[in-house]
């Protein structure tokens, strides 16, 4: 039987149960690095959704009239599938896997980070960075379901859409998982990605953070720099 949900020491959390970001979370706390405490709802959970609410056929057919050339025919139809995926009624096998797993963080009001974690994420040739949603200080199993459903919805963003067309991935098929992480009370915050997230050149890397949690607005970041590889630790871009 396919979990619904397993915790980062599971060796059964791999790629496609728990997507690019919960594969590698996985592999760092089985090594016996200090990650904080997390799970992941599986990619049969998001399936099991679509299913119990009939959407799968209704997203495909949503956006089979959509184009690249008219952007608003794509956000029409992403609206729509958000508001399916809000309204949807969340499986009672999830539920009840989320509830234990959660609970098992350390009480039921710890507050979490709640991640995407794409089965197409953080893979060599789509990175997928910055499509998907991140949602931070969850706290309540109310807020945590609601917070998993806006993750699986990200996945039909306007910009999700769109990147995947560019690069001619099925939208059929997709899995999405979503990662429960202890949230971390941080002064600052940011990402560093080793190779230019635009460009992709490999000499070039680029930090984004800014103060408290890291989804602070534009005014309140602390730097977004890139930094060329074959230039002085000094001198940015």
């Amino acid at each position: 039987m396919i979990p619904m949900a397993l915790p980062f020491s599971d060796p059964n959390a791999t790629l496609d149960l728990v997507g690019g970001k919960g594969a590698l979370l996985a592999q760092i706390t089985q090594a016996g690095l200090p990650v904080p405490g997390g799970f992941c709802v599986t990619t049969e959970s998001y399936r099991r959704f679509l299913e119990e609410n009939g959407l799968q056929d209704r997203m495909l057919h949503a956006i089979s009239s959509a184009s690249l050339e008219r952007m608003e025919t794509i956000a029409e139809a992403s609206s729509d599938i958000e508001r399916w995926f809000a309204d949807g009624v969340m499986p009672v096998e999830v539920v009840r896997s989320v509830r234990g797993l959660y609970a098992g963080l350390g009480g039921e009001t710890v507050a979490v980070a709640v991640r995407s974690s794409a089965s197409i994420e953080d893979l060599p040739g789509f990175s997928s960075a910055g499509q998907l949603e991140t949602f931070l200080n969850v706290q309540g199993e109310t807020e945590l379901l609601e917070a998993i459903k806006r993750c699986w919805a990200s996945l039909w963003s306007e910009r999700a859409i769109g990147y995947r067309w560019k690069h001619r991935i099925p939208s059929d098929g997709l899995g999405m998982a979503v990662v429960v992480q202890v949230l971390v009370p941080a002064d600052a915050s940011g990402v560093l990605f080793t190779a230019d997230p635009v460009t992709g050149e490999r000499n070039r890397i680029l930090i984004d953070a800014s103060w408290g949690l890291g989804s602070a607005s534009t005014e309140a970041k602390v730097r977004s720099r890139s930094i060329r590889m074959d230039e002085g630790a000094g001198e940015s871009q």
